[in-house]
Order: structure tokens, then C-alpha cells, then sequence
């Protein structure tokens, strides 16, 4: 992540990548505005201030984090903030604190308390820990890390400590799944390294002083996995379920059943370390296998400064392909899932040469014009500058690329123009979260900018399809995470996952949304539960909303 990685020149390649890319020296396919920044007309006046004084300090260029999610229970989208906002040289002073907006219904927001949460904020997890029916929070800090209680009226009450979840290290990425299939929620926590005020270092960039990489600590740290206990408490089982032989640098994490063996693995996102894969061997013990699947460095054996990560079925064959966004001049790392094993299609898919133009964190595969086809979206900012100068640094255009298909079948995206496909003026950008938060049938975007206004990018695309949305309700009332939902559109079998947790430091908006095109039903639609159990639904017409409610549904065979 931290500076500018010094063994190839990206001179000397540009060219030869731009070719095998397929893409033109532009490297954009389309010329249209697919969002605008509503922030400041829809009430959301929120800004990350990484409180940075007069000398860098690390984890003032790493956050933070942003979560959409029904909170009050009133069937709209509401938006949780974590927040640094204060030097961690300081032991006393000014701290602002997390910040909570509440949805009016029309994606129009009020502030409200129950989020000033007042740690040095990183990122936010989303899901339903303790089976009460509404969202609960778990945000990571640099210190101490806080399990937000949802008493179903989006007022919060940290129980961290008493549930057993607090840890004291620096923590990034958290994400909430069934592990072990027992009907509740566990916790993955990752940490990024051991750092003290103590042991920090002084870098320099061109001159100035600036942030320095990961590998100049030489601490990487230990990730976390807590095991819900069912009674509101958790247990901590990093060692006996294996991952305590795993250090690294991890920012990324997100849970999928990879191999499509009914139980959710992980995948961490490592900064200048090698990433990891720890595929689920099930009774709650995993194994890393990132370098049997081929996804621990790219496909020239590099390992790359992981940053956000995202999954999605790219070419509707029931499994989920991966993507892995990095530093400027590494290029993206897309891996196409072939059931047992990762092949890194990167240039092929069009992302070589034009992702690594810019530092990425924030990431999203979602259809954002209702084409049928997932789009991706980059939320960029550099992390090498001055962070003492007038003017911010670190500011860079975020990326959207158009989601198509090859002349073979593959899948391929094609960068959209204007950067990001907004006029909106650059920022440092890094947690984003995608929703439709006006309920239009659009996906939006909320994007956190590091010391500059967060940005409520609404979908404009033209020519936009529609889509079919679907909201997949587990037993106690909540959003089942990890739930498959497929359904065909035309003669594709689409598959899409009820995954909160993915892309950089941020939750998901936990709707399913299919873009339909053109067409008017999405039908044979098909909900695994994260137990395997399956449930058929019928068909749906495209241009609603939907529940899809356990035990509402006919129940089918395994597969």
C-alpha cells in the first residue's frame, strides 16, 4: 500500500499491456455520467478527518469505513460512519466520534445519535450477531474495537468487552458469517500490523515527509476468528481453528464458499505479503491454500499490496470469481474460479493496463445500469505525498468500468469516461458501499474521502435497465448472510450472494439486486441457505422488491 514499489518501471510496459488489455490508448469504451454527488442536498455531511498534526503517522492514511444497512427496521437504508478525527499521539483532546444518518424513506438523511463510537476508527461489519431480528455493528480501530447492540431502533450500546470481542490491536477489514453452519453469526477480525506510537519510522517521498510502507515495521500481526457461543458472548478459536499459523498485513477480507462445498472461506487481502486463502474444512477449522488455488501472488509471482477485495459470478457457472485491487502501477488481480483452482485472467478481462494508473481501496462488482452484467467500480487515492501540503496530495479520479462479454464468451470491462463516471472533483477515496438508497431501482454509492466530504453518488446511468431486488430473510428475521439466491434471466443462470462484507473497511447494502435489461421476469428463482438447505421461489417480475423469506418457499433437493 505505503510507496511506490521500486522493482519495474511502468514505463518500459505500457505499451506492451496496453495491448494485452484490448483497450485503446484512452482506455475508455464509454463517454457519459452514470452518477452524481447528492451529498450535500440529501443532509449527508460527514467527513473522515484522519487527524493528521505535524507528522505523518501511519494510521492516518489507512481509513476508514462505511456501512449501509436497514438500522431502524423501517425497510430503508441508513448509513453508519467510523470516525478518526483525532492524532493518535494525543492522549487527550477533541473526539468526534462515528456518525449515524437515518434514511427518511426517499434517501433523504437526518443525523442521528447512537453512533459516536470514539475510537480511531477503521472499518465497519454488518450483520445480526445475537438473532433479535435487526443489524448490529462491529467497528475496528486502531485500539480497542467496539460490537454496536442494535436494540431494533438503530440505538447502539458497545458490548465488546463483555462479549469477549474488544482485542487492543490495530484492526482493519471484520466480517460476520456462519463458520460452522449453526444458525448464528461468527466473527473475523483482521489485523493489519504491530504498530505503536513508539515504533514509528520517518519516510520520505521526493523529499518530504511522507508515510511509510508496511514492510519498513516488519510486524505483521495476527488475524482473528471469534466463535459465537450463541448466548450474546464469543470465544476466540483463532488458534485451534488453524489460522494462528497466518501472519500478514491484511486490509481486505471477505467469506465465500469458493469451492461450493457448503461452507464459507476466507480471503484476506495482504499488503505487500502474500495473500491468503483459508478454505473451510469444516468443524470450524480452515487451511490456507491461496497457493494451491493460485491466488496468493499474481500471475507473475508477485505478491501485491492488497488492498480491497469483491466477488461475484462473472461468468454463470454457479461459483464466484475474485478480484483483488492494489497499489499504482500493479495492476488489478481478477481470478476466474474453476471450481477447485484460481486462473488469473486479468488481462484477458481488460484490467491490466488500466487499473494500475491508480492506487485503488474501495471496490464493488454490482450492476449499476440493470444490464444484466456486474459493472466494477474503484474507489482510488495514493498514499505517497506530503501530508503537509495546501493542497491534498493523495487525490486521485475513482474508476468505473462497464461490465460486458468477449467475443468467446468471457467476460471483459471496459472503462467508462468521465473517471468514475461522475464530473465530481478527485478526492482521496478509500471505504466505499453500494445501495439503493432512494429505492429507485438503481444502485448507488457512498464513497469516504480521506479529510474531504463524503460523496452520495446517485445512479443516473443511461439507458439503465431494470431489475429485480430481492431481500432474503434468514430464520430470526434478519438478512441471511451468505445465502445464495440464482435465478435465470433469458437463457443465463444468474447467482448473486447476500455479502455484506466485502470491497475496503465497509459493509454492503445486504439486498440482492439483479439487473434484468430489458426483460420482464427473473424467473426459477432459487435461494440456498448458508445451511445448504434450498428453497424455490417461482418467478418474479423485474421493477419490485421482493422477500424472500425462509421456510415461505418450496423446499428442494440439495445441490
Amino acid at each position: 500500500m505505503i510507496t511506490k514499489p521500486t522493482r519495474r518501471a511502468v514505463s518500459i510496459f505500457v505499451t506492451a499491456t496496453l495491448m494485452l488489455a484490448g483497450i485503446g490508448a484512452t482506455g475508455c469504451a464509454e463517454n457519459n455520467v452514470w452518477f452524481v454527488d447528492e451529498a450535500a442536498r440529501r443532509g449527508l455531511d460527514f467527513v473522515y478527518q484522519s487527524g493528521y498534526r505535524d507528522r505523518p503517522l501511519l494510521p492516518e492514511i489507512v481509513g476508514g469505513g462505511v456501512a449501509l444497512a436497514d438500522l431502524d427496521g423501517d425497510g430503508d437504508l441508513d448509513i453508519y460512519f467510523t470516525q478518526a478525527g483525532w492524532n493518535p499521539a494525543e492522549s487527550e483532546g477533541h473526539r468526534p466520534g462515528n456518525a449515524l444518518f437515518i434514511n427518511r424513506g426517499d434517501g433523504f438523511f437526518d443525523p442521528a445519535p447512537g453512533g459516536a463510537h470514539t475510537g480511531y476508527g477503521m472499518g465497519v461489519a454488518s450483520g445480526d450477531y445475537d438473532n433479535d431480528g435487526d443489524i448490529d455493528l462491529y467497528v475496528t480501530n486502531w485500539g480497542a474495537n467496539a460490537l454496536l447492540r442494535n436494540d431494533g431502533a438503530a440505538r447502539f450500546e458497545d458490548v465488546a468487552a463483555a462479549a469477549g470481542v474488544a482485542g487492543d490491536a490495530w484492526s482493519t477489514a471484520a466480517v460476520f458469517f456462519d463458520a460452522d453452519a449453526d444458525g448464528d453469526l461468527d466473527l473475523f477480525v483482521v489485523n493489519y500490523l504491530v504498530w505503536r506510537l513508539g515504533t514509528e519510522k520517518d519516510c520520505y517521498a521526493r523529499g518530504a515527509p511522507t508515510y511509510c510502507a508496511p514492510t519498513a515495521y516488519d510486524a505483521p500481526a495476527m488475524d482473528r476468528l471469534y466463535r459465537n457461543d450463541g448466548d450474546g458472548t464469543f470465544t476466540d478459536v483463532t488458534a485451534a481453528a488453524g489460522l494462528g499459523a497466518g501472519f500478514g498485513n491484511g486490509l481486505g477480507a471477505l467469506a465465500e464458499d469458493f469451492n461450493n462445498d457448503g461452507l464459507p472461506d476466507l480471503f484476506i487481502a495482504n499488503d505487500r505479503m502474500f495473500d491468503q486463502l483459508w478454505i473451510n474444512q469444516g468443524g470450524m477449522r480452515f487451511r490456507d491454500e491461496a497457493f494451491a488455488w493460485g491466488c496468493a501472488v499474481d500471475d507473475n509471482g508477485i505478491a501485491k499490496a492488497g488492498m480491497g477485495v469483491a466477488a461475484g459470478d462473472l461468468d454463470d457457472d454457479g461459483d464466484s470469481e475474485l478480484l483483488v485491487v492494489n497499489f499504482e502501477t500493479e495492476s488489478d488481480s481478477l481470478y476466474r474460479n474453476d471450481g477447485s483452482y484460481f486462473v488469473d485472467v486479468t488481462a484477458r478481462a481488460g484490467l491490466a493496463a488500466a487499473s494500475r494508473r491508480h492506487t485503488r481501496f474501495g471496490v464493488a462488482l454490482a450492476d449499476f445500469d440493470n444490464d444484466g452484467l456486474l459493472d466494477l467500480y474503484e474507489a482510488n487515492g495514493k498514499v505517497d505525498g506530503d501530508p503537509g501540503a495546501e493542497a491534498d496530495p493523495f487525490r486521485e479520479p475513482n474508476a468505473l468500468f462497464r461490465g460486458g462479454r468477449a467475443v468467446d464468451g468471457g467476460f471483459r470491462f471496459s472503462q467508462v469516461a468521465p473517471p468514475g463516471g461522475t464530473r465530481a472533483a478527485p478526492a482521496t477515496s478509500r471505504g466505499l458501499a453500494v445501495g439503493d438508497v432512494d429505492g429507485d431501482g438503481g444502485l448507488d454509492l457512498v464513497v469516504v474521502n480521506r479529510d474531504a466530504p463524503t460523496r452520495l453518488l446517485m445512479n443516473v446511468a443511461p439507458r439503465r435497465g431494470d431489475a429485480a431486488r430481492f431481500k432474503v430473510i434468514g430464520r430470526h428475521g434478519a438478512p441471511a448472510i451468505g445465502a445464495t439466491v440464482s435465478g435465470r434471466l433469458a437463457e443465463r443462470r444468474v447467482t448473486l450472494t447476500v455479502r455484506p462484507a466485502s470491497g475496503y473497511l465497509s459493509a454492503q447494502a445486504p439486498t440482492i439486486h439483479f439487473g434484468t435489461g430489458q426483460a420482464s421476469t427473473l424467473t426459477d428463482v432459487v435461494v440456498r441457505w448458508p445451511d445448504g438447505t434450498r428453497e424455490g421461489f417461482g418467478d418474479f417480475p423485474s421493477g419490485r422488491l421482493a422477500t424472500l423469506r425462509r421456510g415461505d418457499g418450496r423446499a428442494l433437493a440439495p445441490g
